[in-house]
């Protein structure tokens, strides 16, 4: 039986509404027919979509726009992101009244104690690796709840939505350890490559982290572990171990046949007791994406999914919003121009997704265009952004992007920029970045990063066609 405190709300408030991983769950408890408000400072098309479906959005950090109806603290539960300031308004507003507030984590932990969880971790391919696994349930009889990192271009939605007895598929964020809050019945991690050093510390730390998530697996439950890891899992008694990998014949789970043709790929997938699959063939079909949907295929079969809805799921999904997302596809025009987005926002994201195109595109010359995000991050991993970026043909680099940090002194792009070994790197201001592309001939350009370089790309897209003509 339920407490209280896992009843749901009949209001909710949520501070930081617009964030991706806010809006899902915005999206759900409006589903589930509670009131919901929030505030976010910028008015983006997500926070109109979210109006759009009935949440009261507010763009000014005041109690005194607080709507009526949520102004109660017996009957408002209060919701809020990390990202948002401690010192807020609102939150200092709440915090002095004696409402009950959550932390974002709390509440999707509140949603896996009462739910068979798929939780998927990881530094980076957690966000399409969820995304794969909502969209091979969704079209299955017991269908799925998914809070995703992003939105999937196939429901135009970060959010998955099914019925009380569906699995709930869920992006384990460790930033500011939150995902520390679940209690998986599966759970992923593609990869510990160290990040959010701010938090965690060093790399041991970081790694302490992924491993104290792997503690919070339900017995009887799954870790589908990545092979490769400096990780160190420990799972409880009765937690069923295994491992994963493209390419790595000795994993659990893994891929062979691989066959790579003119955009698309196909994979047949080995399991334990002798599974075997063929003609898996992903709907985005980068070499990133095999290890991904190793991943995302063990744990739908482990759910309960059949082959074939394994086959579809994977054969239909479109990817993620700013996963990979090829904005031009090099045939669309007659140029050849290439355009494509990706979220990477770490080293070994950055390598990934530049040895993808290079796969996906023998040949072609690489521009990229990259923002770093956080000064921290800069700080922190220079050295092996500009070796991940050295794999470009050309390299851009533009500001960095602050989002919820202050300026560090000393800190800026040009740690990275002058570590860089390709001769055609250089700065360039993002308000400037649009004059450069309109008088640039690019083949192949990609944007990277977890900043807001994405806004920029109907105008280059744009300006890519206009060169056609």
């Amino acid at each position: 039986m339920r407490d209280k405190t896992d009843s749901i709300p009949t209001a909710l408030y949520f501070v930081g509404a617009g964030g991706i991983g806010m809006a899902n769950l915005v999206r759900y408890y409006l589903a589930k027919g509670a009131k919901v408000a929030g505030y976010d400072r910028a008015d983006t098309a997500l926070t109109r979509a979210l109006s759009a479906e009935g949440a009261i959005i507010s763009h000014t950090d005041s109690p005194e726009d607080l709507p009526e109806s949520f102004n109660n603290p017996e009957k408002t539960l209060v919701v809020y992101t990390p990202a948002v300031p401690a010192d807020s308004p609102l939150l200092c507003y709440f915090r002095d009244n004696g409402f009950e507030m959550i932390k974002r984590a709390a509440l999707l932990g509140r949603i896996t104690r009462h739910s068979q969880a798929i939780c998927v971790a990881g530094s980076h391919g957690k966000t399409t690796t969820s995304s794969m696994i909502a969209n091979i349930l969704r079209d299955t009889p017991q269908g799925c709840n998914a809070f995703l990192g992003g939105i999937l271009r196939n429901t135009d939605s970060n959010l998955v939505l099914g019925n009380s007895d569906s699995w709930a598929v869920i992006e384990a964020d460790e930033y500011d350890r939150s995902f520390h809050h679940l209690t998986p019945t599966i759970a992923i991690i593609t990869s510990t490559d160290p990040d959010h050093l701010d938090i965690y510390g060093n790399e041991d730390g970081y790694l302490e982290g992924f491993a104290h998530f792997t503690e919070l697996i339900r017995p009887g439950g799954l870790l589908l572990l990545h092979t490769g890891l400096k990780l160190k899992p420990r799972p409880a008694a009765g937690v069923k171990l295994q491992t994963y990998s493209a390419t790595d014949s000795k994993a659990d789970w893994h891929a062979t046949d691989i066959v790579y043709t003119p955009g698309s790929l196909t994979f047949t997938l080995e399991g334990p007791g002798d599974l075997r699959i063929e003609g898996l063939s992903p709907g985005v079909p980068v070499a990133i994406n095999i290890d991904n949907a190793v991943a995302a295929a063990a744990a739908a079969l482990t759910a309960g999914a059949t082959a074939d809805e394994v086959r579809r799921g994977l054969a239909t999904f479109k990817g993620a919003k700013r996963r990979f997302e090829i904005w031009l596809n090099g045939i669309d025009n007659a140029d050849g121009h290439i355009l494509i987005d990706d979220y990477a926002h770490s080293p070994g994201e950055v390598q990934a997704s530049i040895e993808s195109v290079r796969r996906l595109y023998p040949g072609r010359k690489l521009s990229v265009i990259f923002q770093p995000h956080l000064y921290t991050r800069t700080r922190d991993f220079a050295d092996g952004f500009a070796k991940a970026l050295s794999l470009a043909d050309e390299v851009i680099l533009t500001e960095i992007y602050p989002a919820r940090e202050k300026p560090i002194s000393g800190v800026d792009s040009g740690m990275i920029l002058k570590q860089i070994k390709n001769t055609d790197s250089f700065f360039c201001k993002r308000n400037d970045l649009l004059d450069k592309v309109k008088n640039t001939n690019f083949e192949i350009l990609m944007t990277l990063g977890a900043a807001d370089l994405d806004v920029l790309l109907p105008d280059i897209k744009r300006t890519f066609e206009a060169k056609t003509v």
